[in-house]
């Protein structure tokens, strides 16, 4: 089984065919260096090119042209290192201040290592060549886009009818058969899929969770090839979309399946979770409904664990800030949103989510796992961790690091001792809307540092100095003593915050 991952990007290219068939261009195709398929391969673009080495300078795809005025001696070498590159084909031009016939060295070597070979008459300008692939490229976007974009209405509209609608449409557009799979390989809804799934599909969709971010991966079976993407714009989710046929996805089909990978995840997430959670809410208000059983209907599990994030550097974007992202990357419909800010209750929250979330502007962190009926007393820890997060640029995790202390305690002690040592600065702060205890925590988190704890605050480097005196006159303690900012820094990880 040969498995390729896959990007999304719906680059444009046209077949080689295409660019043989043209008659105006004359090229003849030495028979003995096309091998079975070879034409259907895409080109994205003509280059010139006269190095003796020009691998290194290429991206794959390219139909490299060149009269041979520094073709090499060890001529192998030269057509070795294009097919390496992913060169789709070569074209040597004929002129009689350079080459009249095509070298018998080059064909050979073409041929041996299967590098399509074209000859480019004298009467054919590379610039004709180089014109006419580009004339070819946007006349194929152009009808990609038209497909996309009609693809993208009939999607949306069976979109209304529900998973399984859905799923037949996409079927039809891309002339397949699609399969969403959830957790345990099972269906959730299929279209002329075979069952059960084969047992290399299997395989291909263990390694595309394995992954992280947007991503596909193709694999040929039985004679066709067969892709798995996940569910957009969950990239780590558990269902995911199988689509199986006889030849590859283009670009543009590509682009479609990733219209109806986000269509299915959504449609999948907004049924499951309305249900779902109205069900759970119910039974919590009138009381026949404990919260462990509410996590275990919504979450899998009655051990939670508290997210927080924040804003980081720029910002997220806007798809980003709406709740139904965050629920999808998090795989859990409850996250509240503010401006800036967001927090959750979610099972496991694999690493790469959090990576993810980064990328696209949040900046996150996870506090330990506690029974459902405890969330609320776990926001204390996971807004010092988001501190600690902010201080370091990267997500935190409770647990991930050395073994915690706070582990020897007693959580009764421990919150007691803090209450006590902060109390007179949870006093000021309701008096008079000081944010010393914020102050505090941000300060720590970076080490003291006040230009970064100001530009977090958003106040001026002299007003952090000045809440800071305050906060030594009303503890009564020097805070460049590193035992005292050690049991300060304890007692907030154990007191409410602000």
């Amino acid at each position: 089984m040969a498995t390729f991952p896959e990007s999304l990007s719906t680059e444009v290219n046209v077949p080689l065919r295409d660019v043989v068939g043209n008659r105006e261009l004359a090229l003849d195709v030495v028979p003995e260096t096309v091998r079975p398929g070879a034409l259907d391969l895409p080109v994205r673009w003509a280059h010139v090119s006269e190095l003796e080495d020009p691998a290194p300078y290429l991206l794959g795809g390219e139909l490299i042209l060149t009269a041979g005025v520094n073709l090499p001696e060890r001529i192998d070498r030269y057509v070795r290192g294009l097919r390496d590159a992913g060169v789709t084909a070569l074209g040597f031009g004929l002129t009689p201040s350079v080459h009249e016939t095509l070298p018998e060295s080059l064909r050979r070597a073409c041929a041996r290592r299967g590098l399509p070979l074209l000859v480019v008459p004298s009467r054919t300008p590379f610039l004709a060549v180089n014109r006419a692939v580009s004339v070819a490229l946007t006349e194929a976007g152009q009808r990609d886009q038209r497909r996309i974009t009609a693809a993208r209405e009939t999607l949306t509209r069976a979109a209304g009818g529900g998973l399984g609608e859905l799923t037949s449409a996409l079927a039809a557009v891309l002339r397949s058969w699609v399969a969403l799979v959830g957790a345990g390989d099972v269906p959730a809804a299929a279209h002329d899929a075979p069952a059960p799934l084969p047992p290399s599909v299997r395989e291909l969709m263990a390694t595309v969770r394995a992954g992280s971010g947007i991503r596909s991966a193709t694999t040929e079976n039985g004679g066709g090839f067969v892709v798995v993407q996940p569910v957009y714009p969950q990239a780590t989710a558990s269902h995911l979309v199988v689509v199986g046929r006889a030849r590859r996805l283009d670009g543009a089909e590509r682009a479609i399946l990733a219209v109806g990978a986000a269509l299915l995840g959504l449609v999948g997430r907004a049924g499951s979770d309305t249900a779902e959670l109205g069900a759970a809410a119910t039974g919590l208000l009138l009381g026949r409904t404990s919260p462990g059983e509410v996590a275990r209907a919504l979450l899998g599990s009655d051990v939670v664990r508290l997210v927080a994030g924040a804003a980081y550097r720029r910002g997220p974007d806007e798809a980003a800030q709406r709740p139904d992202w965050l629920r999808a990357r998090l795989d859990t419909p409850l996250v509240s949103v503010a401006p800036g800010r967001f927090v959750a209750v979610a099972g496991a929250v694999p690493l790469p989510v959090l990576e993810d979330l980064r990328e696209y502007g949040w900046l996150a962190a996870v506090g330990s796992p506690v029974p459902a009926s405890g969330a609320a007393s776990a926001g204390a820890e996971v807004e010092l961790l988001l501190s600690r997060a902010r201080a370091l640029g990267r997500p935190v995790v409770a647990g991930s690091g050395p073994p915690d202390f706070d582990a020897l305690l007693d959580p009764a002690a421990a919150r007691g001792f803090a209450s006590k040592a902060l109390e007179p600065l949870v006093a000021l702060d309701e008096a008079g809307d000081r944010s010393l205890v914020l102050t505090l925590r941000t300060w720590l988190a970076h080490h003291g540092g006040w230009e970064p704890t100001a530009a977090e605050l958003g106040v001026h480097r002299n007003s952090v100095r000045h809440r800071i005196a305050q906060v030594e006159k009303a503890l009564g303690v020097d805070l460049a003593d590193p035992e005292t900012r050690m049991r300060l820094w304890f007692a907030l990880r154990w007191v409410s915050g602000p």
